[in-house]
């Protein structure tokens, strides 16, 4: 009870008060929409600059934590996919956007919260590690196995613009790309610079947060509920056991392996919202999804943190 009271309530808190301005009207739509953009445009994506720049590559990026972590999540995208094809009936298009719901976790806006206020600061760098390759893996993946989908028959070049397109215009891929860029040049930060993007990101959580609470807000649930309940069953339960499984059989380092599973253990973020918009398909499942896995993973990630003390 200590756990769920100290570490994962004072994060839903932050989205519950915006979930409440907005359904209250002391938050306008329009000033959700404005902190959602900053947030995902260019706070966050100045925290993973940052993270990125400096995070030591060598020690950081175990290849044990990362194919477990992803290997869990390539498994789960295809049990979505597959699932709503076999249980649902959903056209292939549709398969794919639920699949990527189920590939998705928040790693950010509530997997590093989440994982700072049971461990420490000290105890993300494997939560960075993940975050660095999240989006390049998971929107690489997902926009492949769409292109795919709406072009059969097309030449593969037609495709392979389509996802070089898609991946290039994100700005939390752009960030990342020029941490690395910068980490492996040497390349000096400015300490002024330094200082500024400092002050951007103590903005960047907290803002991220209130701002889910009130995307949320818009996209109350409505229908498809079998298929919403298979993608919280995948998120929140398969996902992180998968990410367990695989963890200890590749002998993690405890650290990484805690990272590794409470980040498996998240709901899926906003972007599977938005990869679903992009594309037209399973709108309606994306954004409920995201809302009452949201409001799920409050009582499955005390249980992951619980099952997690005796690591």
């Amino acid at each position: 009870m200590q756990t769920l009271l100290e570490v994962i309530l004072p994060v839903f808190l932050v989205i519950g008060f915006g979930y409440v301005a907005v359904w209250k009207e002391l938050f306008p739509v329009s000033g959700i929409d404005g902190v959602m953009r900053f947030t995902q445009g260019f706070a966050i994506p100045c925290l993973l600059f940052k993270a990125i720049a400096e995070i030591d590559l060598q020690n950081s990026f175990d290849p044990r934590l990362l194919s477990s972590f992803y290997a869990g999540a390539t498994l789960c995208f295809f049990a979505g996919m597959f699932g709503a094809r076999a249980f649902f009936k959903r056209d292939w298009e549709d398969c794919v956007a639920i699949g990527f719901c189920c590939l998705f976790s928040n790693s950010v806006l509530l997997g590093l919260p989440i994982t700072e206020r049971a461990y420490g600061p000290e105890a993300l760098t494997g939560n960075f590690a993940i975050v660095a390759l999240h989006s390049p893996f998971c929107y690489g993946l997902g926009i492949t196995v769409m292109e795919i989908t709406r072009n059969r028959g097309k030449s593969p070049l037609v495709m392979a613009r389509g996802v070089a397109s898609a991946m290039f215009r994100n700005a939390l891929v752009i960030g990342i790309a020029l941490g690395f860029f910068v980490n492996l040049t040497g390349l000096p930060i400015p300490t002024v610079v330094d200082d500024a993007l400092s002050l951007i990101i103590r903005a960047a959580l907290p803002a991220a947060l209130f701002a889910l609470g009130g995307v949320l807000f818009q996209y109350r649930p409505e229908g498809d509920l079998r298929a919403i309940t298979m993608v919280c069953a995948i998120t929140l339960v398969l996902h992180p056991a998968l990410m367990w499984l695989f963890g200890k059989n590749l002998s993690v380092p405890d650290e990484a392996f805690r990272s590794g599973v409470l980040t498996a253990a998240m709901a899926p973020g906003f972007n599977a919202y938005i990869f679903a918009n992009m594309y037209g398909r399973a709108r309606r499942v994306a954004a409920s999804s995201v809302l009452l896995a949201t409001l799920g993973s409050i009582l499955t990630v005390w249980v992951w943190l619980v099952l997690l003390e005796g690591i």
